[in-house]
């Protein structure tokens, strides 16, 4: 029986606590403030798939992010510009926050949604090619999110899609817009990060806890990452396993400007450490494998001062709940601003970011995709 049965739970006699993310730490305003408003890199989005980090570039990340802070400054919006508009979430994997935050990014836009969380209730359980699913999904809905543990599905739906598909994560590729959340969170934290001659003191080092070949988040986050290479000090993963990377990832890179450093143990590092991103998932076909060793963290973790932590949770043991209330604590406003960075995707791919920003509607963009566009 529980122990509140005949009592009254004190919690219950106060207000809910609400947090404010304006003025809080996520600080959208000094992000807002910050960046210099130039729609036309997001008008280049418009009715596009986004599958891979390496879709974006300098330009549209930092313009995304400032649509995100506008968002966040500003939940409870007016105007609904994707009003009238459907999406279609399919998660063929099982997910919380992704699946939530995406959905809850398209209804804070106004439009509505059909949701797929089983494979088995479509027609892909009688044997319906992938191919067939996408053209009918394109009569049905103006966008599509994909969860999948198989890297491929994705792009096979490609070339029968007529509308913009989001990969939500495809086995141990990619995750792009967990990267995009990663990254705003950081221009939140360090807007100085977008310039392009920033002041040595200003330069940072991340540290990379876990398998940046078999972590889709990690994979994606690096790519980005690549983009803001001159205030990137160096990233420094940290793992005592091998095969640490895919063939040909740690050389792209190294070959975008990047200083990758690996090292074996974490408390030797720790110290030195701006930003730590802690992933405790490393995929291995259709398992995975947990971070082991001294590869955890704690408020008793020797963390550089001002330094934060970030983590896509869920969390496990390597990420201890005495962290949460210390300044370190990143990873909440990570998850929060998820859904703010979605909002922003989200009114770019389906051609409303005009609605949004004084931005010109995309030229050529107002008909239906063409069946053989490039992602």
């Amino acid at each position: 029986m529980s122990s509140h049965r005949n009592r009254l739970h004190p919690l219950l006699l106060q207000p809910v606590s609400v947090r404010d993310g304006v003025r809080g730490i996520e600080r959208p305003q000094d992000l807002l403030d910050f960046l210099a408003e130039d729609p036309l890199p997001l008008t280049d989005l418009a009715n596009h798939h986004i599958v891979s980090a390496r879709q974006f570039t300098r330009e549209s990340l930092i313009q995304l992010c400032r649509v995100a802070a506008s968002y966040e400054c500003m939940p409870m919006l007016m105007y609904k510009p994707l009003a009238g508009k459907l999406m279609i979430s399919a998660f063929y994997e099982p997910s919380t926050r992704t699946r939530i935050s995406f959905e809850s990014a398209w209804h804070r836009l106004g439009g509505d949604i059909m949701s797929i969380t089983d494979p088995a209730t479509t027609g892909m359980a009688k044997g319906e090619s992938l191919q067939d699913v996408a053209e009918m999904f394109s009569n049905y809905g103006d966008l599509m999110v994909l969860r999948d543990n198989d890297e491929d599905s994705i792009y096979n739906m490609l070339e029968s899609l007529r509308i913009p598909i989001i990969n939500a994560g495809n086995g141990v590729d990619e995750h792009p817009t967990q990267a995009l959340a990663d990254l705003y969170t950081l221009l939140k934290w360090r807007p100085g990060l977008v310039a392009d001659n920033p002041e040595p003191a200003d330069r940072i080092k991340v540290g990379i806890i876990g398998t940046p070949g078999r972590m889709r988040t990690v994979r994606s986050l690096l790519i980005l990452l690549s983009l803001l290479q001159p205030a990137i000090e160096e990233i420094i993963v940290i793992n005592p396993g091998s095969d640490l990377f895919s063939p040909g990832q740690r050389e792209e890179l190294e070959q975008a400007g990047l200083k990758v450093r690996v090292e074996k143990g974490l408390k030797q590092v720790l110290p030195e450490l701006d930003v730590v991103y802690i992933n405790s998932i490393a995929w291995v076909g259709e398992t995975y494998e947990t971070l082991t060793g001294d590869l955890k963290l704690s408020s008793q973790s020797a963390l550089k001062a001002g330094s934060i932590i970030l983590h896509p949770l869920a969390r496990g043991a390597e990420l201890d709940e005495s962290l949460d209330p210390t300044p370190h604590n990143w990873y909440f406003a990570q998850a929060r601003g998820a859904v703010f960075v979605r909002m922003a995707l989200l009114t770019c791919l389906v051609q409303r970011i005009n609605q949004v920003l004084d931005a010109p509607a995309p030229e050529g963009k107002r008909g239906p995709a063409p069946r053989n566009h490039s992602i």
